[in-house]
């Protein structure tokens, strides 16, 4: 098993092109060709994380968070990015960071926290731009089953839950192959006029290349018409913080009494309680205040998230409650779903858990 075979397998559920502009999602440390003993998933790259898979001889890391996000100009130690990049390289130890790519897609790092909370109905709050892309092209009508089982093949045609969706016309083409050509029909030098098929297929936009290729390997033509468009459709799978419907409406001190128990937390800062039951929940891991205006106006009735600045809260305007349970809380299960994802994939092959807590931020209960 080589490590590029598990980050293929990865980057297949949450692509690094959903990844947000500030992010550094990929293999940060550590070569792809590198033949894999064992992984060891975590929130975190740490040094003790690094140092728990030497001692477990597991040589991947699979983290959420990146350990290096900007650019380093020095690596002698000085901090604990720079630490854990020595001793990941001294170790051949390999660090893959697998973060906003994931909280991006409906059954990442969201979709998590909802069905621990038990949410139903589970819809993304903001949807992501720019994800979907369509396909034209023209083919002679004998070989279009051919060419469309082949795009589908290489992940065309869905849409929500369905799949191997085209649009087909039949339509007439010409063309007149010069010197050289070696026509699939007609003669060189002589208008031929096929009737053909106007194909239109839908595809996600990191697919692009997967697709092309596909489709001109199924194609009988020596010159392939096609046309690649982004469209402003977006994929309502793909996007940041989701929301959903509990079973049955709560009392709000009984929901965060669920969510305290759930997440194990001692303390939740949340702005005053509005003493209304609560039906719909929406939801962002770690940082998502930017996320308050979308939850407000898809009428969730408290919004879990973590890192509120004070005067953030206020943006509550007393129409939904804020419920922050800090960052590592909010985001803890993603060490689980790494673990199912990557087992489910994996079988009979080491993947363990990090045993070492790597949240920062200590609370204090007098």
């Amino acid at each position: 098993m080589k490590i590029a075979d598990i980050i293929s397998f990865l980057e297949s559920l949450a692509h690094p092109s959903l990844q947000e502009h500030y992010d550094n999602a990929g293999l940060i440390v550590g070569k792809p060709g590198w033949a894999c003993n064992g992984i060891i998933c975590s929130l975190d790259a740490t040094e003790d994380v690094v140092n728990e898979a030497i001692a477990k001889n597991c040589n991947l890391v699979v983290a959420h968070h990146p350990i290096i996000f900007g650019g380093l100009k020095k690596i002698n130690g000085k901090n604990y990015v720079e630490k854990t990049v020595i001793t990941a390289i001294k170790n051949d130890i390999a660090i893959y960071a697998i973060h906003t790519n994931l909280d991006n897609i409906l059954s990442g790092v969201n979709g998590k926290i909802a069905r621990l909370l038990g949410l139903q109905n589970v819809s993304i709050l903001l949807q992501k731009e720019n994800t979907l892309k369509k396909l034209f092209t023209f083919v002679p009508i004998d070989k279009a089953d051919q060419v469309r089982t082949a795009i589908f093949k290489a992940g065309g045609g869905h849409i929500g839950n369905y799949s191997e969706c085209s649009f087909n016309a039949q339509g007439t083409g010409t063309f007149k192959a010069g010197p050289g050509a070696d026509p699939y029909v007609g003669e060189i030098g002589s208008q031929h006029h096929e009737s053909e098929i106007k194909m239109e297929v839908i595809f996600s936009a990191w697919l692009e290349n997967n697709i092309v290729v596909a489709m001109k390997e199924a194609h009988p033509y020596e010159e392939v018409a096609y046309d690649v468009i982004g469209v402003s459709n977006n994929d309502h799978s793909v996007g940041s913080g989701v929301i959903g419907e509990l079973p049955e409406p709560m009392e709000e001190i009984e929901f965060l009494a669920q969510v305290q128990k759930t997440f194990n937390l001692s303390v939740i800062r949340h702005t005053p309680l509005l003493n209304k039951p609560v039906r719909r929940v929406a939801l962002c891991g770690g940082a998502g205040s930017f996320l308050v205006s979308k939850a407000l106006s898809a009428g969730a009735d408290i919004y879990i998230t973590a890192d509120m600045k004070y005067h953030e809260f206020f943006d509550a305007n007393g129409r939904m409650v804020i419920a922050d349970i800090g960052h590592y809380e909010s985001e803890q299960f993603t060490i689980d779903l790494l673990a199912e994802i990557l087992e489910q994939k994996f079988l009979n092959f080491a993947v363990l858990k990090t045993t070492v807590r790597t949240n920062p931020v200590q609370y204090f209960v007098g």
